[in-house]
C-alpha cells in the first residue's frame, strides 16, 4: 500500500469533474469532501468509479449545480425524503470532448450533506440531523472508510482522517471509528460488513471489534432478509470466501442466519471413530470452487455464485442424514437428497432467487455424490448416460464440483479419486454430449401412450414412459420407433393394459 502526500492526492484527483465539484461547492460557499470507499481504494490502488461527495450543507444543491454547468453530459437523480442527488456522467464523453462511443462507461457521483445520527434499539432507521465533517465521520462504520479527501481550491487534496484509517490499511485491520458495540447496535447491518470486508481484502477484525461482533451478533435478527442476502453473496464471490463463512461462524452470525450450515461444525466419536468435521470440509470444498473460477473461468460465468452456492450447501443434508452404525461407523446415507429438499427452504428464508437459481443449486446438491458412485464401479456407458441425461447442461459444472469435494489428506487416495473422475469425464466426451442429449428422449412420447392405450395422465403413464426412456438409456435397444413399440406392447400386456 502507498502513502500518498496531500500533494499526491491532489494530483490523483486532477480530473476535471473533482476540480468541477470543488468550484461549484466555493461557489456556494460550502465545504466539499470525496468520502469512503473511493478514498479507500485510492490507498489500496483499486479501480472504482462509484464516487461519494459529503457536503457540509446541502448536497443536493452542490449537485444541481453541477448538473448545470454539465448539461447533457450528466443525468441528475434527486431523493429529496433522504437528502441524496446521485450524478451519472459518461467518463468516455466527459475525458474526451469529441468521444463518439455510444456506450461510455458512467461515473456516479453520490452527494449527500453531512449529517449525525442516532437510533432506537429496535431499527436500522436512523433519526438523521444536519451536521459538520466530523459528525459525518463519526457515523461511519469502520476507520478505513471514514477518510475524507477534501475538493474545495484552497485546500484541494487534503486527507482529513481523524481515526487513523491510514494506519489501518496498512496493517490489514478492520475497526470501527467509535465504540464498536454502539457501531454494531445501532446499525447491525455493519457487522455483516465487517466481515465481508475482512474477506474481501483479507483483513484482519481487530480483537475489540470482533469481540463486540459477538456479543451483538443476536442484533442481526431486526435487519431485512434482502440485505443480509447482499452481503452474502459478496462474501461467496470474494477471492477467499471460506474466510468470511469461518468468521459468521466464530461470531455467532451464522448460527442465525444460516443455521444449517452453522450444525455441521461438530464431530462425533463412538467407538474410537469419528467422523470428520463436515463444516470445515465445506469450507475447502467452497475454496476448492473459487480457486477453479479463477484459474478456468466458466463457460457461463453467471453460474459462478451459484457454483458456490451448491457448495457451501452440497453437504447441508448429513446432520439430519447422521447415522451410527455398528461394525460400519458413521454413515451419512442420502444426504445429497435430503440436502436438495432443504435448498428451497434456505433460498426462501435467505430471499435468494427462487427460479432457474434454485433449481441449479438444488440439482447439483442432489446430484454430487453421483459421479463418486460412477467413479467407484465400472464406468459403464449407461451409467454416464444416465448422469448426463440428469445433469444436462450443468454437467460439467457438477463434474467440477465433484472434484472440489476431493479434500482427503491423503494424497494416494485422492489421487486415485481424481484418475477416476478423469476416466468420468473421458466417457462423458466419448459419449458426444450434443448428440445423446438429442437422443435421450424416446421417440415415442407420453402423448402417443395416452392415444394408444385411452388413458388419462396417469401413473400408468408415466410407468411406461420411464420404462421406455430406461431401455434407451441402458442401450437395450436403440431408439427407433419398431423395436421400442414392442417394448412398449409387452410392458403394456404386463400391466393389464391393451390397445382398444
Amino acid at each position: 500500500m502507498k502513502l500518498y502526500s496531500d500533494a499526491a492526492l491532489a494530483k490523483i484527483l486532477d480530473k476535471d469533474i473533482f476540480h468541477l465539484i470543488g468550484n461549484v461547492a466555493d461557489e456556494l460557499g460550502v465545504e466539499c469532501y470525496v468520502v469512503g470507499g473511493y478514498v479507500r481504494d485510492i490507498f489500496l490502488e483499486r479501480p472504482s468509479d462509484d464516487i461519494d461527495v459529503v457536503v457540509v450543507g446541502s448536497g443536493i444543491r452542490v449537485a444541481e449545480a453541477l448538473k448545470q454547468r454539465l448539461g447533457r453530459r450528466a443525468h441528475l437523480s434527486v431523493f429529496r425524503n433522504f437528502g441524496t442527488a446521485q450524478v451519472k456522467v459518461a467518463i468516455g464523453n466527459w475525458q474526451l470532448a469529441n468521444s463518439q462511443e455510444p456506450k461510455a462507461k458512467s461515473l456516479e457521483i453520490e452527494f449527500v450533506g453531512a449529517r449525525k445520527e442516532s437510533y432506537s434499539h429496535d431499527s436500522r432507521k436512523p433519526i438523521v440531523e444536519d451536521g459538520t465533517l466530523e459528525d459525518d465521520q463519526n457515523r461511519r462504520d469502520f476507520t478505513i472508510n471514514a477518510m475524507a479527501i477534501c475538493l474545495n481550491h484552497s485546500r484541494f487534496g487534503q486527507l482529513v482522517d481523524p481515526f487513523n484509517g491510514i494506519a489501518d490499511l496498512e496493517d490489514g485491520i478492520i475497526a470501527t471509528p467509535l465504540d464498536p458495540e454502539v457501531t454494531f447496535s445501532d446499525d447491525p447491518l455493519r457487522m455483516m460488513r465487517c466481515i465481508r470486508f475482512a474477506t474481501q481484502l483479507n483483513f484482519r477484525i481487530e480483537d475489540e471489534t470482533f469481540e463486540a461482533l459477538q456479543r451483538m451478533a443476536a442484533r442481526i435478527k431486526i435487519v431485512s432478509a434482502e440485505r443480509i442476502e447482499v452481503e452474502l453473496n459478496k462474501i461467496m464471490m470474494a477471492p477467499h470466501p471460506s474466510i468470511g463463512f469461518e468468521l459468521l461462524q466464530r461470531s455467532g452470525l451464522l448460527q442465525i442466519i444460516l443455521p444449517e450450515l452453522a450444525a455441521l461444525d461438530i464431530v462425533e466419536k463412538r467407538d474410537n471413530r469419528a467422523h470428520k468435521n463436515n463444516f470445515y470440509h465445506t469450507l475447502e470444498v467452497l475454496e476448492n470452487v473459487a480457486r477453479a473460477n479463477s484459474q478456468e473461468p466458466m463457460a457461463n460465468s453467471q453460474n459462478i455464485l451459484w457454483l458456490r452456492w451448491a457448495a457451501l450447501l452440497h453437504d447441508v443434508g448429513k446432520t439430519k442424514s447422521k447415522r451410527w452404525e455398528p461394525g460400519i461407523g458413521w454413515t451419512f446415507h442420502n444426504h445429497n437428497t435430503i440436502g436438495a429438499r432443504m435448498v428451497p427452504q434456505i433460498f426462501r428464508r435467505l430471499k435468494l432467487p427462487m427460479g432457474a437459481e434454485m433449481k441449479y443449486v438444488q440439482l447439483l446438491v442432489d446430484l454430487h455424490m453421483r459421479p463418486q458412485v460412477i467413479a467407484d464401479s465400472e464406468v459403464t456407458d449407461s451409467a454416464v448416460r444416465r448422469l448426463l441425461n440428469d445433469a444436462g447442461d450443468y454437467i460439467d459444472d457438477l463434474m467440477l464440483l465433484c472434484e472440489a469435494d476431493i479434500t482427503s489428506k491423503n494424497e494416494v487416495k485422492k489421487r486415485m479419486f481424481l484418475e477416476n473422475f478423469r476416466m468420468v469425464r473421458e466417457k462423458l466426451a466419448d459419449l458426444q454430449v450434443k448428440d445423446y442429449k438429442r437422443l435421450l428422449q424416446p421417440v415415442i412420447d407420453g402423448n402417443e401412450i395416452m392415444e394408444l392405450f385411452h388413458l388419462q395422465p396417469s401413473r400408468e403413464v408415466g410407468v411406461l414412459k420411464q420404462y421406455l426412456k430406461d431401455a434407451v438409456l441402458d442401450n437395450r435397444v436403440e431408439n427407433e420407433r419398431e423395436p421400442l413399440m414392442a417394448l412398449l406392447l409387452e410392458k403394456a400386456r404386463q400391466m393389464g393394459l391393451a390397445i382398444t
